[in-house]
């Protein structure tokens, strides 16, 4: 992973938000369109940190190089998955959260879901959850992250990621006991952003 992209926090810096990116694309990306609708400029306490994922070859295109935080064999639910890439992403992102805590930023103030600690919250945009299988057994029992606030935005009309398995994300997280889960869908949206997700980022 290369040295990620931020945007400081304009005034005292009090809480962080750790956004990556999608499949093929780099962190610089994400900076640049929260720049372009100055979401920084509404919300100044945030540090944004935008990581770029390493380049490797991916299953799903014929093995073709390209920036991911794992491989990638389908989009659909029953698609193997590459559980040892997956976990390798999460000690990645791991790192990044440690360091925003020894920089002197609570815990409770940093977006993110699995941690050995609990975090801030969760914004997840046309994904899914992998390794549902494995996932609950990843939360440490009798700890708060039940308690986590989780919002995941997906278009109806998403031909990459499809609807229903957005759809089969949220029975998931229902059914592990987040209390604090929403899941908005949006009409006519496709496998992109749009102006009510970027509205979300500035408030």
């Amino acid at each position: 992973m290369t040295e990620p992209s931020i945007i400081p926090a304009s005034e005292q810096h009090t809480a962080t938000i750790i956004f990556l990116h999608g499949l093929d694309d780099v962190g610089k990306t994400w900076l640049d369109e929260f720049n372009m609708f100055e979401i920084s400029k509404r919300i100044r306490h945030v540090k944004y940190i935008f990581p770029t994922a390493s380049i490797i070859k991916i299953s799903k295109n014929n093995g073709t190089p390209m920036t991911s935080w794992f491989d990638v064999y389908g989009f659909d639910e029953n698609a193997k998955e590459d559980q040892e890439g997956i976990e390798k992403a999460s000690q990645l992102l791991n790192s990044l959260v440690e360091e925003e805590i020894k920089n002197g930023i609570p815990p409770e103030r940093i977006v993110t879901l699995v941690s050995p600690h609990t975090l801030g919250g969760v914004l997840a945009l046309s994904t899914w959850l992998p390794l549902l299988t494995t996932f609950p057994k990843a939360l440490v029992a009798g700890d708060k992250k039940v308690n986590l606030p989780i919002l995941q935005c997906h278009g109806n009309k998403d031909l990459i990621i499809q609807i229903n398995r957005a759809r089969l994300c949220e029975e998931s997280f229902k059914a592990m006991g987040f209390k604090e889960y929403i899941f908005k869908e949006y009409d006519g949206m496709d496998h992109t952003n749009c102006n009510q997700v970027r509205i979300l980022f500035s408030h």
